[in-house]
């Protein structure tokens, strides 16, 4: 008995040294599969997101009016924020160009970001760009060629597929009949349909009757090879920028190009899969280290919407934070742990004590919204899930403000500052600055402490 043991437990470990060494002999597959799944990881989520959406919020190149805030039950977008409404559309600019017309109003701080199928924001109109004038654009796709007409601003979009995933400020609940009306003055249209002055039209569509998986879930489950496939295919109409060229050398070394989808043997196919497992729990680990961090929050980059060849934050930021915008238009500090750092767990009570003057400095306004671990709305009975500037908060005798992040219900007089968080489970906090002033951009400025409380 012992003999056949350990004449199989010799088999097993001369097996698992022969698998090391075949490995070993494609280290490159798997250092290249790393970093050509993070490369590629925006522009196969994005288009995962296109897809869901054309099944259950809207079809191509129709805007769609979100009327009403997220609840806890939202899962198409990882963060979903209580803060706006949205406008938004995928467009392929196969159809195009387009023409999209935002209407002058001085209302509501307002943001369009369009972004290319990389997620880098390609333009920006709103608020912060345009005032209070509004704008009419000439939405084109990379090789589209024609003259402006006179009156529309040419906004060029380096891939064929763009999100356009608008905001409109929106102070509660009872705002929604002013935002209503101004989501309906933003039009969509082909350009030929604006020539000939012909309104926008939503094409006739359902809904599927049943909801595919988050985005988030489906990457999860694709298969590495699959993944590789989907990415040379979508480099065909959304190519790589000019700086990716290098990233565009690495993949073809593991036989990845565009329209050019990989031919693997096992050995080869393994040896990816393994960096995208490393990649995976590489990102997994940074995530959960707050290396940069002021008072435990943790702020974008400046490159944030414009991200350059910086791809593993432009990775990082698909999977946690998809559709991010540029800084200049809104920015987001987050935590997942207190003052001492210790992660944020629905067990203990905290206080976010801002001191007199030291709230979060913006031209427009400020929430901070609470999640769970996985990075969705949390259910609570008084279905809140943020806090910020446009609520009835209630300052201390000195100026300063404290907000309470718990699970059960504080005193009476600090529940107009309560942010509800569950019982049992840890939490995040996402603080959004939108239209932040230069000193929440340049450091000058940072969150205060999540002090825990006893």
């Amino acid at each position: 008995m012992r003999l056949r043991l350990r004449t199989a437990l010799l088999g097993l470990l001369a097996a698992l040294l022969l698998a090391a060494a075949a490995l070993w002999a494609h280290a490159e597959h798997v250092v290249l599969g790393a970093e050509g799944y993070l490369f590629g990881y925006p522009l196969v989520i994005m288009d995962l997101t296109r897809v869901a959406s054309a099944q259950t919020i809207a079809p191509p190149n129709t805007l769609k009016r979100v009327r009403a805030f997220p609840d806890a039950g939202f899962r198409e977008v990882v963060r979903p924020n209580v803060d706006t409404l949205y406008t938004s559309a995928f467009i392929d600019m196969a159809d195009g160009p387009f023409v999209l017309e935002l209407p002058a109003q001085a209302q509501r701080y307002e943001l369009m970001p369009l972004m290319d199928g990389w997620t880098n924001v390609f333009a920006a109109p709103g608020t912060r760009t345009l005032g209070s004038e509004g704008g009419r654009f000439l939405l084109a796709g990379p090789g589209w060629q024609g003259d402006t007409p006179e009156g529309l601003q040419l906004l060029r979009a380096p891939t064929r597929m763009v999100w356009l995933i608008g905001r409109t400020q929106t102070n509660g609940v009872a705002d929604y009949p002013l935002v209503h009306a101004l989501q309906d003055g933003i039009r969509l249209r082909q350009l030929a349909d604006w020539q000939a002055g012909i309104a926008p039209e939503p094409p006739a569509w359902q809904p599927a009757a049943e909801r595919p998986l988050p985005p988030v879930q489906q990457m999860q489950a694709l298969g590495t090879t699959a993944f590789f496939e989907r990415l040379a295919q979508l480099m065909v109409d959304n190519p790589p920028a000019a700086a990716d060229a290098p990233m565009r050398v690495k993949l073809a070394r593991i036989g990845v190009a565009p329209g050019q989808p990989p031919r693997w043997n096992l050995l080869e196919r393994a040896a990816v899969g393994l960096g995208r497992w490393i990649a995976d729990r590489r990102v997994a680990r940074e995530l959960k280290q707050a290396r940069d961090a002021v008072n435990g929050w943790l702020t974008p980059p400046a490159v944030l919407g414009d991200y350059g060849t910086h791809y593993n934050l432009r990775a990082v930021v698909a999977m946690i934070g998809l559709g991010a915008n540029l800084p200049a238009d809104a920015t987001y500090p987050n935590t997942r742990v207190d003052a001492e750092g210790r992660p944020l767990h629905g067990d203990h009570r905290y206080r976010l004590h801002f001191a007199p003057g030291a709230l979060p400095p913006v031209k427009a306004f400020w929430s901070v919204t609470a999640y769970g671990a996985d990075d969705f709305l949390i259910a609570n009975p008084l279905g809140r899930h943020a806090l910020g500037d446009r609520d009835p908060l209630v300052f201390n005798a000195d100026g300063s403000l404290d907000l309470w992040v718990q699970a059960d219900a504080p005193a009476a007089e600090r529940r107009a500052n309560w942010l509800p968080v569950k019982a049992g489970a840890p939490f995040l906090l996402n603080a959004r600055l939108y239209w932040p002033k230069p000193e929440a951009l340049d450091g000058r400025w940072h969150m205060p402490p999540v002090q825990r409380q006893p």
